[in-house]
């Protein structure tokens, strides 16, 4: 079983923490560790690590290399452009069947939080299992707990399998980021699951469906596989990402599929999307606050506030509800439930040329 991390990301959500240079899954924003080593972590004693891929950009890539060094450099994927996850998903899947053509390879983003890694590690190894017996593309659903619009959602179908005690079913659907009306509409109707972007699958499974589905990307990887190990590899594929299209696995194969599985993954997951959904996983007080700060946080009738300030005290006074973020250059504060827009903020630092703040 091989494992492919796919760690890009221009670091806009969590902003002004994450940079371009330095995005979510480099930082130590949950634990001492940084999100990418967690997740790591988490996989290596399901997966060795000579077996683990991780797919990133140039930009991010020497500083990915010494954060994770027991992962050899050679199963560093680094892609020239970011094409979305269905290029960087083929790109990995040729690099495994170089090694193993028809093994299982398990697709996991850098950045989500996982609170139960038995859990996970056991719920993985029955999704391989499952994914080792047919033509299936395995995902992994997380059931919903409230009408979600920034997540897509996949709809269960009839029982297909059990293994060891867990129930994996065929997949009617997967749609698109709902509105708020329609997410709400998918809770009321019941059997929708978050996508949470993992799948599993058989590298040749993986690589038909692209063929099928993404014909120009398959093109591409086509060409990518032929110039592997000679002196033409790097510009081939600098020359292949300039022209294939950017699209996720989602859009360009999942939604068209009819041969997908899903499998319930109940291990305490959060996407880490925003400095809201931190708030959410964080540890707080009697206030609801959750603090990290390098002194001391001082509340005095302040509530339900996420305070990120490594570098000095932060004092609230009569507030509630807001996300303050300090760093040594910037200062974010947004009120909770905001803070998806802060990719506003470093659309209009683009626009002003402000590339000290990115």
């Amino acid at each position: 079983m091989y494992a492919v991390i796919m760690a890009g990301g221009k670091g806009t959500r969590f902003w002004p923490k994450s940079r371009e240079k330095m995005p979510k899954h480099l930082l130590d924003i949950v634990s001492p560790m940084t999100i990418i080593q967690e997740t790591v972590e988490r996989i290596a004693p399901l997966i060795p690590e000579e077996n683990i891929l991780i797919v990133t950009g140039q930009s991010h890539a020497e500083e990915l290399m010494r954060q994770v060094p027991r992962i050899p450099q050679e199963n560093i994927i680094i892609e020239p452009l970011g094409r979305n996850t269905a290029p960087c998903i083929g790109l990995a899947a040729l690099h495994i069947k170089r090694k193993s053509p028809h093994d299982v390879m398990v697709v996991l983003p850098a950045d989500h939080l996982i609170t139960d890694a038995p859990r996970f590690r056991q719920l993985l190894s029955i999704a391989a299992d499952m994914a080792s017996r047919g033509d299936y593309l395995v995902t992994i659903g997380i059931r919903p707990t409230s009408p979600e619009t920034g997540y897509g959602y996949i709809e269960k179908g009839d029982l297909k399998a059990g293994i060891n005690g867990e129930n994996i079913y065929a997949v009617k659907s997967i749609r698109e980021k709902p509105a708020l009306k329609q997410a709400k509409a998918f809770l009321k109707k019941g059997g929708f699951y978050w996508n949470s972007g993992m799948f599993v699958w058989n590298v040749d499974t993986i690589l038909g469906a692209i063929e099928k589905w993404l014909p120009q990307i398959h093109d591409g990887l086509l060409h990518i596989e032929d110039a592997t190990g000679t002196d033409g590899e790097k510009e081939a594929l600098r020359r292949v990402y300039q022209t294939i299209p950017s699209i996720s696995i989602d859009y360009g194969v999942m939604e068209k599929a009819d041969n997908i599985l899903l499998i319930e993954g109940d291990f305490g997951w959060s996407d880490m999307g925003s400095w809201d959904a931190l708030w959410e996983v964080s540890d707080k007080d009697e206030n609801g606050n959750a603090a990290n700060c390098r002194e001391l946080f001082v509340g005095v009738d302040a509530k339900n506030s996420l305070i990120h300030s490594p570098r000095k005290l932060v004092a609230l006074l009569g507030v509630e509800d807001l996300i303050v973020v300090d760093t040594e250059d910037s200062l974010l504060i947004c009120k909770r439930g905001s803070s998806q827009d802060v990719k506003k903020v470093v659309e209009i630092l683009e626009d002003k040329k402000k590339k000290e703040y990115l």
